[in-house]
């Protein structure tokens, strides 16, 4: 080490100092001291090892904070997965946003403001989701859809039997498993059939003094082809035991490109007693489980003492609300793009780089629904191919790309892409390209 190295260390500027500067003010009282003071300790060792002059510590600290006081960073799913569970499933609506902002203050989540007194906790929120399925005579939400399935096995079956299908004892997310969810509210089993053939009289012949319940799970992560039989919920619900359908999704009315995947309109239509369902799934909203169908096992599930640790928070009633009412979601919206517009889109964008000196090109792709719903089908997508090269720094850009790599190339996919955020795609590609050298600049 030379003196002259020694005497630049001792030129980079106290902590205190940095925190002191003007030009930290605003961003002290938007992020709070503490994150500030982490980045300037960042910032501080790199001047350290030499990487940047005393007298651009601040600078270079005004430009590493983050823009929020969280760590969560906002990405750009160009994987083709329209609910991608690594990246918090549905993209909320503009209008689930704004109501975000009403809900993060003070609000009447649980005051009857025409009387002053104490009203109902996510009233409103009941109302849309009676009118979004009408044929539920009653709903209730909490906090996702495992809790739903629990929230119901522990109300209506805890110390007697759910029948289930083996073929229906599924695996979710992390590793969890339906068997293990159910048994721990004090319910027990009695599996029927096989895994690929269950037949109405395997139920019939399980029905016995200690029945609770008919659970029907749909296994909405993986699909069973060839020699396979299941019981329709029609035929269920003539067997005189309340009958539970977990259909997974949250699709709560049927839809021309999903004709497999189950629906809570048609399932209670079809004689569910009760309907259970993710709403961050396919209805596009925040997490949350729904249950819906009969007011009277509704009611029982909303008065256990369970109930009260699944419940959800305003953030998320007004979210859903919001949903419910507002106008189409942007996982509706990207399930429901044209093919030709995702075309022209996917060239668009790949002249536009293309123009910049970066080699791209519009490829036809194939995107999927993720999330555990619609599984096995295939949408039809177009992408941008870039150099696979790029997909880790996009990864790591501002604002983060999150792409899919194929046959050595980055496909970037069009339709889990809003077309307002065509432009930032544009600009994180070009600025990955020029940082990694694959553009022809």
């Amino acid at each position: 080490m030379t003196d002259h190295d020694v005497d630049l260390r001792r030129l980079i500027p106290r902590t205190d100092v940095v925190l002191a500067d003007p030009a930290l003010a605003a961003a002290t009282r938007r992020l709070g001291r503490d994150v500030v003071k982490e980045v300037v300790g960042r910032v501080q060792a790199t001047a350290r090892r030499g990487e940047i002059r005393p007298d651009e510590v601040v600078a270079a600290t005004v430009r590493a904070l983050p823009r929020t006081a969280t760590t969560l960073r906002p990405v750009l799913n160009a994987t083709g997965v329209l609910l991608h569970t690594n990246l918090g499933r549905a993209p909320l609506s503009a209008a689930a946003r704004a109501a975000l902002d009403i809900a993060a203050g003070t609000c009447d989540v649980e005051l009857d403001l025409s009387t002053g007194r104490r009203g109902r906790r996510g009233a409103g929120t009941v109302t849309a989701l009676r009118a979004a399925v009408p044929g539920a005579a009653a709903a209730h939400v909490v906090n996702n859809g495992a809790a739903a399935l629990a929230l119901t096995a522990a109300a209506v079956a805890a110390g007697g039997e759910i029948i289930i299908s083996r073929g229906e004892l599924v695996e979710i997310g992390d590793g969890f498993r339906i068997p293990d969810l159910l048994t721990a509210t004090g319910a027990r089993l009695r599996e029927v059939g096989t895994t690929n053939r269950t037949h109405l009289a395997d139920y019939s012949a399980a029905i016995g003094d200690d029945t609770r319940l008919i659970l029907k799970v749909h296994p909405s992560n993986f699909t069973i082809s060839g020699f396979t039989e299941s019981v329709p919920v029609s035929e269920l619900a003539g067997l005189g035991v309340p009958l539970a359908v977990d259909i997974g999704s949250g699709l709560l009315a049927p839809h021309s490109l999903l004709p497999e995947e189950p629906d809570a309109q048609s399932t209670l239509a079809a004689g569910a007693t009760l309907v259970t369902a993710s709403a961050d799934k396919l209805l596009g909203g925040p997490q949350a489980g729904l249950l819906l169908g009969d007011a009277a096992i509704v009611e029982r599930i909303r008065r256990h003492p369970l109930a009260r640790t699944m419940r959800v928070d305003k953030l998320t009633l007004a979210a859903l609300e919001a949903t419910l009412r507002g106008p189409a979601t942007p996982t509706l919206a990207a399930l429901d793009a044209a093919l030709p517009a995702l075309q022209r889109r996917a060239e668009s964008l790949a002249a536009s780089l293309a123009g910049d000196g970066v080699p791209a090109q519009a490829v036809p792709s194939e995107a999927r629904i993720g999330g555990g719903g619609a599984p096995g089908v295939v949408l039809p997508s177009w992408a941008v191919a870039v150099a696979g090269g790029l997909a880790a720094r996009l990864r790591t850009g501002e604002p983060a790309v999150l792409s899919r790599v194929e046959r050595g190339r980055c496909l970037l996919d069009i339709r889990s892409i809003a077309p307002e955020d065509d432009p930032a795609l544009l600009g994180a590609v070009t600025a990955a390209a020029v940082a990694t050298g694959q553009d022809r600049s």
